[in-house]
């Protein structure tokens, strides 16, 4: 896989919005020759940055979802764990629900930021109206008649339904034959994550010309709607930090400042890093500081390692609800709960990859179940570094917060 490169990307929209800002004041004259070309360049940026989705989300869930059957196998040591992964990656997505929204109301969207913004990045899906479907009508969809042409039509639930369904039957075969799709779709991962590789390589000139063009038709609105939306999903990100805390005091029955302590080491290195894989040694060291068994540690931190982002499902869903928000699209309850759903189970989708990987790989599928635009990601890419600093942070502290909640009630 090309190697991402995230500081360039954000370099490419900071030159951007420099440049379109300079020219719409400077010199208006000369824009509309500059706009001819950087508009097409961005779009045809967007729009190979977009295909990559869906096939890559199938690919990466079935593999996600052999793994993740295969660690229950392992012991009752990894089920429990698997247990607890869950249940901080539903309550996360649950508290992204209501938390994003009202910090919204709160702290809205720079006034004429939105507006200006949706006239300038996926205006074709701005304001777009979701009405309340009956019940059945819901669940009915969720099943597809032909997954190709849910794929197609971007239809991402019951995409994700039936990989879902098709993963939990390829793990009851006979060994070679669950180890030849296995191998089959992880082919297709690999060769779509290289995809994506060059697609985001030629990010820095994709993002310069979106922006560019952004910062020349909506002015300062587009920095000032930037900066909103990295404090919003980093808030809604602290709150998942903030929650391993007390899952530590009452799961994992330790002081908290004994455990506060503990993770120093750990967070700062994640901090540096933006690597929960590189922060591995600190945190298997916070464990042994804190009197957790080797044997309990050396399982479930790889282990969450491998299959869990305590921030993933609260942060990407918080995007999603920004993006809704933002492009003024309104979201009635049950596309509420399909992005809940798929924010819910993508997390086991992204693992180990690259945050600027996962970050499309993982908001793409909730922007599509909600019928959110998802052209305003190939613009928020590039700010991601930011809030994937609170990612890595909270990640890394709910990693040995769940291990010591298995700890604690080891046998």
């Amino acid at each position: 896989m090309a190697h991402v490169p995230a500081l360039w990307i954000f370099l490419g929209l900071v030159g951007g919005l420099a440049l379109g800002l300079a020219l719409a004041f400077a010199a208006p004259a000369a824009l509309p020759p500059i706009l001819a070309v950087a508009g097409p360049v961005g779009d045809l940026w967007l729009r190979a940055l977009r295909a990559t989705i869906m096939p890559l989300v199938v690919a990466l869930l079935f593999t996600g979802v052999v793994q993740t059957v295969a660690a229950a196998r392992a012991g009752a040591m990894a089920r429990r764990a698997l247990a607890w992964f869950m249940v901080v990656l539903v309550g996360g997505s649950a508290m992204a629900g209501l938390f994003t929204p009202t910090l919204l109301a709160l702290v809205p969207i720079p006034q004429g930021a939105g507006a200006a913004l949706r006239a300038n990045v996926g205006a074709a899906a701005a304001g777009t109206a979701t009405t309340m479907p009956a019940f059945g009508d819901f669940i009915t969809s969720m099943v597809p008649v032909n997954v190709f042409t849910s794929a197609a039509a971007d239809a991402v639930l019951p995409v994700i339904l039936f990989t879902g369904v098709f993963a939990m039957a390829a793990t009851r075969l006979r060994s070679a034959q669950r180890q030849s799709l296995t191998v089959f779709f992880e082919g297709i991962a690999g060769a779509m994550l290289v995809v994506i590789g060059w697609v985001l390589w030629c990010g820095p000139v994709g993002v310069f010309a979106l922006s560019l063009v952004v910062a020349a038709k909506s002015g300062t609105a587009a920095i000032g709607a930037l900066a909103h939306y990295v404090m919003i999903v980093a808030l809604t990100g602290t709150v998942v930090f903030l929650a391993a805390y007390p899952l530590a005091v009452l799961g994992g029955r330790l002081p908290l400042i004994r455990f506060a302590r503990a993770m120093l080491p750990a967070q700062a290195l994640a901090l540096s890093t933006q690597s929960s894989l590189a922060s591995l040694p600190a945190m298997l060291n916070a464990c042994r500081t804190l009197g957790m068994r080797d044997a309990t540690s050396e399982l479930v931190l790889p282990l969450a390692v491998a299959l869990f982002r305590g921030t993933g499902p609260a942060m990407n869903f918080a995007v999603a609800i920004y993006v809704a928000h933002w492009f003024g699209v309104p979201v009635d309850g049950w596309h509420m709960l399909a992005g809940f759903a798929v924010a819910s189970v993508m997390s086991f989708g992204a693992v180990s990859l690259p945050g600027t990987i996962s970050f499309v790989t993982s908001i793409g599928p909730i922007a599509l179940a909600m019928g959110v635009p998802v052209e305003p990601l190939a613009l928020l890419v590039a700010v991601e570094m930011l809030p994937d600093l609170m990612r890595t942070l909270g990640n890394v502290t709910m990693d040995v917060a769940v291990t010591a909640a298995v700890a604690a009630h080891e046998d």
